[in-house]
Formats: C-alpha cells, sequence, structure tokens
C-alpha cells in the first residue's frame, strides 16, 4: 500500500492541469487568499474520498482474494486501462489545444481569457475550480489502494496523512513562496506557467502512463497470484 500510495500521491501533485490553474490563482488579485481556499477545498476532496473508504470499510482491510479484495483490485485495473488509454490518446494528438483558451496574440503563453476571468473570480470560484480540476481518476486509484488500509496500525494513519500531503505539495510550495518570497515566486511561477503552456501534453502523457502502466501491473498480479 505505501509504494501505491506514494506513486498516485507523487502523480497527482505533478499532474500538469492543476498547477496551470493554481498559477493562474495566484496571479490574480488577492491570489494568496484564493490560493488557500483553492488548497483547502482540494485536501477536503482528498479527506473525503479517503474517510468514505474507511466507513465503507471499518478501518480493516479484507482478506486476500475475497470479493471486496478483488474488487479493488479489479478498480485500479480498469483506472490503469484508462489512463493508458488517455495517455496514449493525448500522446498522438499533433496539435496542442490549450487548456483554457485559444492565446491570443497579446498573450502567447495561452489561457489569457481564463486569467481574466479570474481577476474577477471569489474565493468560492477558487473552491469549485478545485474541485473541477481534481485529477478523480488518479484520485480514484488511491481510494482503491486505501482499501487496504489497517487503522489498528499507527502507520496507517501516517501513510493516509502523507498521501494527502505529498499529494498537496506542489500547491502547497507554490502558494508558500508567494507567502514569503513574493517577487521571485511571480518571475518563477511566471516561467513555470509559460513552459506548462508549450509542454502540458507531454507531461500528461508521462504522468498518464506511467501511473496507469503502474497500475495495469500491480492488479494484474495481485488478482493473478
Amino acid at each position: 500500500m505505501l509504494l501505491d500510495l506514494f506513486l498516485i500521491g507523487l502523480v497527482i501533485t505533478l499532474y500538469p492541469l492543476p498547477i496551470m490553474a493554481f498559477v493562474l490563482v495566484l496571479s490574480a488579485p488577492r491570489g494568496v487568499w484564493k490560493g488557500l481556499v483553492f488548497i483547502l477545498a482540494w485536501l477536503a476532496c482528498l479527506v473525503a474520498v479517503i474517510a468514505a473508504v474507511i466507513l465503507l470499510t471499518g478501518g480493516e482491510p479484507p482478506p486476500p482474494r475475497s470479493p471486496p479484495s478483488n474488487a479493488a483490485h479489479a478498480a485500479k485495473l480498469a483506472i490503469g486501462i484508462g489512463l493508458v488509454l488517455y495517455g496514449e490518446h493525448r500522446r498522438r494528438r499533433r496539435h496542442d489545444v490549450p487548456v483554457f483558451a485559444v492565446p491570443s496574440r497579446s498573450d502567447s503563453s495561452g489561457g489569457g481569457a481564463f486569467a481574466s476571468r479570474m481577476d474577477q473570480a471569489t474565493a468560492w470560484s477558487a473552491a469549485g475550480l478545485a474541485l473541477l480540476l481534481q485529477p478523480w481518476g488518479m484520485v480514484g486509484a488511491g481510494a482503491a489502494t486505501v482499501v487496504e488500509a489497517d487503522l489498528s496500525l499507527s502507520g496507517s494513519y501516517l501513510a493516509l496523512t502523507a498521501f494527502c500531503v505529498l499529494a498537496t505539495s506542489s500547491l502547497l510550495a507554490m502558494e508558500l513562496s508567494m507567502v514569503f518570497a513574493p517577487d521571485r515566486a511571480a518571475v518563477a511561477l511566471t516561467n513555470l506557467r509559460a513552459w506548462l503552456s508549450g509542454h502540458k501534453d507531454r507531461a500528461i502523457v508521462v504522468t498518464c502512463l506511467v501511473l496507469g502502466l503502474w497500475l495495469v501491473g500491480r492488479s494484474l498480479y495481485e488478482l493473478t497470484r
């Protein structure tokens, strides 16, 4: 469980679409406050999913090869196949379609229309954006892994907490940099936004294929051993 949660959390925090949106949130007026709301909503989603799984399992992992255990592995297998197919779909695309808007001549980095809307957005809008851009397939893989958590062991609490922190770490790093070194962070975030605008498809392909192939291999091993 620990290795699976680590890899899933790492891929979630490196997934480019929420990072691109969060950069725009931080760049908006009162961006630090909106960024904090974004992070709290993001964390609330993760905690809610984990809590729902624990309520279903009672904090006890199902016996190996039991129907609940096999169902969890089958769910991870399906998610893994879906991620592989999506990653391959993105790899085959010849043209990089901007995520938020078609870049205008005055904004070659893309996302200009979305950035303008973020300037007028409220903290509630930032929270809704966090909910919308949560990579739910990857979070679902995390939920299927949490089925194996044994809450009678203190290490399980630590593992679940570490998963939530790791899955949020890129957002936390950007938020803290804007709080303690705003000028330097603004330059770094501008450069990050420009890099992601040109490389997001490649990053999506890599993250989806890496996690997808891992989930497929891991799930097939657990189902057939």
